[in-house]
């Protein structure tokens, strides 16, 4: 009975990340007012999650279902370096969004020369570029890998930590080249994403009309949510000695990672945007005017 409000609670989760993220993407190709550099990477955004609840979650299902929760070593490897570059890829995308709502408030007059169609695209290309280029380090190290304690990880997927928790030699040094990847890749995007916020902030506070001031704040609050979300798990997941880590409560966070920050995104970006709201009204009346030009077309044959 346990497994199987467990099973319809994971679905249920996975339905609503998968749901909620293509909502955005429906609406991004199907609306030209969202057609601007901020919704480009959200949509973007919303792949990264689509992709990273779909790695993490789908084994978790069918295990589930199937009743068969193995996995093979490279399977979990395969697993590890995916995560990995999809969580580097939404930092990177993240820091992307960040410099766009900088260009939006400190440069509005460029706005549109400097975020055009070609750098909105060399910039989404090298996140995921990057995203991947820095996971392949950790996945050569773990290929190297060939002793462990044990064949079980005590995890709901194949994450760094548990499974550095098995190694039976020693893995100090992995430890610490690992630690070492994963602060380079989250904290430079990180100290871009705060630069971009610090000349943001300098930029309203200069602002005379407290309305022109709310303006600009509305327009990033959304961004900031997520971003204080995503730090937030990640600094408490992989930010720490091997030897410090609970492995249940950091399977709490690494559950809260994958399954609640994907869902919140779209409802942060959905239910907190004016833009989004709007445009959801118009698909729906553009819907409802359809359905009745259909009714009067069969209605006069």
């Amino acid at each position: 009975m346990i497994q199987i409000v467990i099973f319809l609670l994971v679905l249920l989760i996975y339905l609503f990340t998968v749901g909620g993220n293509l909502t955005i993407l429906l609406l991004f190709c199907l609306d030209p007012q969202l057609h601007t550099p901020m919704y480009f990477f959200l949509c973007n955004l919303s792949i990264l999650d689509i992709s990273c609840s779909t790695n993490n979650l789908n084994n978790v299902l069918i295990s589930f279902i199937s009743g068969d929760n193995r996995v093979s070593v490279l399977g979990c490897i395969v697993q590890i370096f995916i995560f990995l570059s999809l969580t580097c890829g939404e930092v990177l995308v993240l820091a992307a969004m960040s410099y766009d709502r900088y260009v939006a408030i400190c440069n509005p007059l460029s706005y549109h020369m400097i975020m055009d169609c070609r750098t909105c695209a060399i910039l989404a290309i090298v996140c995921w570029l990057l995203g991947t280029l820095e996971s392949i380090p950790i996945l050569v190290e773990l290929i190297r890998f060939s002793c462990y304690k044990s064949n079980v990880v005590n995890h709901f997927f194949c994450d760094i930590m548990p499974v550095l928790k098995l190694s039976c030699s020693d893995a100090h040094f992995l430890e610490l080249y690992i630690l070492t990847g994963v602060l380079f890749a989250t904290f430079t995007p990180f100290i871009l994403t705060f630069i971009s916020y610090a000349f943001i902030i300098s930029t309203i506070l200069r602002i005379r009309s407290s309305v022109g001031r709310r303006k600009a704040f509305y327009t990033c609050s959304s961004h900031l949510t997520v971003v204080s979300l995503l730090y937030g798990t990640l600094s408490y997941q992989y930010f720490r000695p091997i030897s410090s880590v609970r492995l249940e409560s950091n399977k709490l966070y690494a559950m809260f990672n994958t399954a609640a920050v994907p869902i919140l995104n779209p409802l942060i970006y959905s239910l907190k945007n004016k833009d989004m709201i709007a445009a959801m009204k118009r698909r729906l009346c553009c819907f409802k005017t359809s359905v009745k030009e259909k009714k009067n077309k069969k209605q006069t044959n």
